[in-house]
């Protein structure tokens, strides 16, 4: 199979729609990463997605709509502190998962009896969602388990041979993946970190709590039950209070002929003052943006990536974290 990535334009829409109508995949540009979308209401072309990617057939998917979409034709009882939380951040990077009427293929909640919708604010999904004005199911456009994709040169290097067609919309700027939020309670609960932060999300629905995934527990949400973001090559994590240890570790590695980079803040780069440093950025917003480009490329150059997380662990630093814990965790 021939992959082309083409830019969002008429000629492409018209070809995406005829690939997603025949019950195939087109990668899609979002403000957080590029994901792989297939028709949600064709339980075919979602079980496709599952294996294009090698995906675990228990890890539930997110529906992208349109602006415009009713989300009523998708879900029942929506809250009214969904409703406020809609109108604050929605178009954007905010996933809220309700009570599912069971019109999308089963196999996209994986047999939970909820779904997880998603409006994207990018301006390039949102031609192609209103262009095929259909439901779209969508993971990250990626090999399940590697690192997520923010441009389409990423896409093309996991998954070129897998799909038709890869919809160029430029680098995502949010670069981690959206908030998922349970809004089938009496308060909203956080499934997932993201960029619309607990601080956020309590400004305007008055409370919010978090949940934590234990082991063996049905995943409610992706990016919960196994090692995801995850560079071809070793990785270590390092606390910010371990940065001696890391540095004399990195220093033993290097002696040992492995070659190995640093992954850190700007802050932390200035203080350890070694040429081999993946440096993240100064903000919050910077790191995590750049995140996923950083370990894409430290895979390229490094055996080992040695990474050292950064001081401030709130807001928008809560998924850095998260995505870097997982990046670095035993492979589940």
């Amino acid at each position: 199979m021939i992959t082309k990535v083409l830019k969002i334009d008429i000629n492409s829409l018209q070809l995406a729609r005829n690939i997603i109508l025949s019950g195939g995949a087109v990668a899609i540009p979002t403000e957080t990463v590029y994901g792989l979308g297939a028709n949600a209401y064709d339980t075919g072309a979602v079980e496709n997605i599952f294996a294009i990617k090698g995906r675990p057939n228990d890890n539930p998917l997110i529906v992208h709509v349109h602006r415009g979409f009713d989300i009523s034709e998708l879900v029942t009882d929506i809250p009214d502190y969904a409703v406020k939380l809609a109108d604050a951040y929605l178009p954007g990077p905010l996933t809220m998962v309700y009570r599912s009427k069971g019109t999308v293929s089963p196999a996209v909640s994986c047999g939970l009896s909820t779904v997880a919708i998603r409006i994207p604010s990018h301006e390039g999904v949102q031609k192609f969602l209103k262009y095929v004005n259909l439901p779209i199911a969508a993971p990250s456009a990626n090999i399940s388990k590697h690192v997520s994709p923010t441009s389409a040169g990423h896409v093309y290097a996991d998954l070129n041979g897998k799909i038709e067609l890869i919809l160029d919309g430029g680098v995502s700027a949010g670069g981690i993946e959206s908030t998922v939020l349970d809004c089938t309670g009496p308060e909203p609960v956080i499934l997932r970190t993201g960029l619309i932060t607990r601080e956020m999300i309590k400004k305007v629905a008055g409370a919010c709590g978090v949940y934590e995934y234990k082991d063996g527990e049905t995943a409610r949400s992706p990016g919960l039950k196994y090692k995801h973001y995850s560079p071809d090559c070793r990785t270590k994590l390092f606390k910010y209070e371990e940065i001696s240890d890391a540095m004399e570790y990195f220093t033993q590695r290097m002696r040992n002929g492995v070659k190995a980079v640093i992954l850190c803040d700007d802050h932390v780069a200035k203080m350890v003052g070694v040429n081999y440093v993946l440096n993240l950025g100064k903000t919050p917003e910077d790191m995590a943006a750049n995140l996923y480009a950083r370990l894409r490329e430290g895979e390229k150059i490094a055996q080992e990536i040695i990474a050292i997380e950064p001081k401030n662990k709130s807001g928008v630093m809560a998924g850095v974290l998260n995505r870097l814990k997982k990046a670095c965790a035993e492979v589940k």
